[in-house]
Formats: C-alpha cells, structure tokens, sequence
C-alpha cells in the first residue's frame, strides 16, 4: 500500500475523530469534572432576587455593620449593639465553592450580640458566606467571601 497525500488526510481525520471521541467519554464519565449548579432550587431562587437586593441595601444602610472575625472558637458573627439580640432571626449559610458536601446552615438564635460557628465546621479554604436576618420586620442580607 502507497501513502499518499489521501492516505495522510483520511489518517488524520480519523485520529482527530478518535481524539474528540476520548475526550468526550473522558469528560461525561469522570466524576472529577462534575460540576453542578450553586443550588439545586436556582429558578426559585431566581424570582426571589429582588428580596434580596432590597435586604442588602437595608443591610448597608445600617451605621453599625455586622463584623466577622476568626478567633480560636471559631468564626464570629457580630451584629449591631443598637438590635435586641432576642429579636433577630434568621440564617447563616457557608457556601463551599469546591465541595457540596461541606455547605452548612446555622439558624440565628443568639441571647448576646453574636453568633459563633464552630471551628471544627469549618474546613481551611474559600467560603462564600451568606447572614440573612430579620430585626423588627425589616429583612437584611450579607454576603461575604472569606477564606478561612
């Protein structure tokens, strides 16, 4: 058999057909390059938007702001002076970006003027981190990246 130019085409659509083939089996079937959406509930999510654009405009508006620090307990959550403690309600949801597994909730329920999650919650790494409270029928929204 002769090698000629149509031989050399033919062999090369083939191996790039081949390759193309390799990497879309690669990529549907390894669970390294699962990627899932920020939420299971994203359409619902989505029309509630406007809620929370308006919670984080209360939320900025305010004099005193909600600290966050890390301290060797954990990370803590500290809330204006100026809001009865009892009052507040609400959530406290970490996002982990890399592992859906690690994401946590913790409901606002606090006698003193912060919250503390516990360090062994939290894993070394990025966070997104999202503190909706409401104080005196008034809804406020944070969202903070912080890495740990």
């Amino acid at each position: 058999m002769k090698f000629n130019w149509g031989t050399g085409i033919v062999v090369t659509i083939i191996a790039f057909i081949a390759f193309i083939m390799y990497f879309v089996i690669t990529m549907s079937t390894d669970n390294t390059y699962s990627h899932d959406l920020v939420t299971d509930k994203y359409y619902q999510e989505e029309l509630n938007y406007q809620q929370e654009i308006d919670a984080e405009k209360n939320a900025n508006r305010l004099k005193e702001k909600v600290t966050i620090e890390k301290n060797s307990k954990g990370l803590k959550i500290e809330f204006p002076k100026s809001f009865t403690p009892r009052n507040i309600e609400g959530k406290v949801f970490l996002y982990r970006p890399s592992n859906k597994q690690l994401d946590f909730e913790i409901p606002i329920s606090i006698s003193k003027s912060y919250l503390l999650v516990p360090e062994q919650r939290l894993v070394d790494g990025r966070w997104n981190m999202k503190i909706f409270w409401k104080h005196k029928n008034t809804n406020y929204l944070i969202k903070k990246e912080l890495v740990y």
